[in-house]
């Protein structure tokens, strides 16, 4: 089985929808001086707003998507997955399974897909790449109920096989991070998994040196600062979707504070380190789809199924490569603690970038995905 061909469509009536209520947007008042330090900057989203109106181009935007090969695919009876699924022409190519989180999509890997498959220097590894949109996602079906990381994970394991992979290895950062530890716990299909975030955590977390405890205060600080959304989406997830759902300045406020707080800056609160063409698809896909409020259910999702912890006496035996990005919002602990809850045979300490790895420092990521899968 190789799944439905699949076209992603411009959806014309819900773009029409989006810009009359682009248009209609009526700005509020801000703190002196304000940055991004209380949230999105309205300066900023004033100069977002009159790119949407007047220059953003998504007919082009959806054209260039549509130069990957998409497809639809059933993984259970009823419930279908979007992918990309670029195979690699070189023999010898090992099955890849990349995956995206929130408040992302596909679009993070769009410029690297191809180079995966076919990579410049034929010394490099190649991949079959296959890329999903998370349930609740984009042109994923919808789950019927608030699926967590775990029930993702499962579902993931079962996509492979269905494309004719019996076994693979697997990429994620933020809640792809989570999904693969699960599949780290759960699996008996993963050859090897890389991580550029800490998502799934081993079940104890107690620090035991001065570095532990330095991390554990940093990792406080950032939970304080920058996670109240998680609580939100965790707990209440559909009162924030009746706001957000009506508002496509709402949504692209709250997805455009997360790219400036998350990613390297320097400590400095400057506009998002990406352009506004990247920034607008990314936010279309989720408004042309409709899709805000099932892409926080996997928030909530998690809370149910019992949180983000390995269970008490199990660990991630599968061989496990680490990109430590000294400013993701998942900051990577010492490597001793981690290695708690993970067989880590590989770790990189990486100079700079933060949550988007693939999209802040693509030569570093694509170097640290090469060779720790050429290690193996």
């Amino acid at each position: 089985m190789t799944g439905t061909p699949f076209t992603i469509p411009e959806n014309e009536a819900e773009v029409a929808w989006v810009r009359e209520r682009v248009a209609a947007y009526r700005f509020f008042e801000e703190p002196e001086g304000a940055g991004w330090q209380h949230g999105a900057n309205r300066s900023y989203m004033e100069r977002l707003r009159a790119y949407w109106l007047e220059s953003y181009d998504w007919p082009a935007a959806v054209a260039q998507l549509n130069r990957l090969p998409h497809i639809r695919i059933e993984v259970e009876p009823g419930f279908n997955l979007h992918a990309v699924h670029r195979r690699s022409s070189r023999p010898g190519a090992r099955p890849l399974l990349i995956a995206h989180g929130w408040p992302g999509s596909i679009l993070e890997f769009q410029a690297i897909i191809d180079r995966l498959a076919e990579p410049e220097d034929p010394r490099m590894p190649a991949f079959h790449v296959v890329a999903p949109s998370l349930p609740g996602y984009a042109w994923s079906d919808r789950p019927a109920e608030m699926w967590g990381p775990r029930r993702v994970a499962a579902l993931y394991d079962r996509l492979m096989p269905a494309l004719g992979y019996d076994t693979y290895v697997y990429q994620g950062g933020d809640w792809g991070s989570v999904v693969g530890g699960w599949l780290g716990v759960d699996s008996k299909r993963l050859d090897g998994l890389h991580l550029s975030g800490f998502g799934l955590r081993p079940a104890d977390m107690h620090p035991d040196t001065a570095e532990d405890v330095v991390w554990l205060q940093k990792a406080l600080k950032v939970r304080d600062a920058e996670t109240g959304y998680l609580q939100l989406q965790g707990t209440k997830p559909q009162s924030l979707g009746f706001a957000m759902m009506d508002s496509p300045m709402g949504v692209a406020a709250w997805f455009c504070e997360k790219f400036v707080g998350w990613s390297d800056t320097e400590g400095r609160a400057i506009d998002p380190p990406y352009s506004m063409d990247w920034l607008l698809t990314n936010i279309m896909i989720y408004l042309t789809t409709r899709s805000f409020a099932t892409a926080t259910w996997i928030y909530r999702g998690m809370f149910i199924e019992g949180g983000f912890a390995i269970p008490q006496g199990r660990r991630v035996e599968v061989p496990t490569g680490v990109a430590a990005f000294p400013y993701d919002l998942l900051a990577f602990p010492p490597r001793p603690m981690v290695e708690r809850g993970y067989n880590v045979v590989h770790w990189t300490q990486m100079p700079r970038g933060g949550h988007f790895a693939s999209l802040e420092e693509p030569e570093l990521f694509l170097a640290d995905v090469r060779k720790f899968f050429a290690s193996l």
